[in-house]
């Protein structure tokens, strides 16, 4: 995407707008990766530490042989994200 340069300011700026405001808008823009997170078999309890309501996680490293899920029975929050793992394990997460 080039971003004009040879209009009028105003224009340019709406433009701009247009043209910026999806890309800063994409949640995937805000990530913090968690790492090494151990994790027990069962439910596990982890502090996002976003300061606000998560949208989404995906698992960036996993130290073993472990199926992790998110129940749904417990919403995204403003503190913490619940996983369940069928093992132990060690695991980076991406959060935002």
């Amino acid at each position: 995407m080039g971003l004009p340069l040879n209009l009028p300011l105003s224009t340019m700026q709406t433009r701009w707008k247009s043209d910026l405001d999806p890309l800063l808008a994409n949640p995937l823009n805000g990530i913090s990766i968690l790492k090494d997170v151990s994790l027990v078999s069962g439910k596990n309890t982890v502090n996002h530490l976003l300061g606000r309501t998560m949208q989404g996680w995906f698992l960036t490293d996993v130290q073993g042989v472990a199926t992790i899920y998110h129940p749904s029975t417990s919403p995204f929050n403003a503190l913490t994200l619940t996983l369940v793992s069928s093992a132990a394990v060690v695991c980076s997460i991406g959060v935002f």
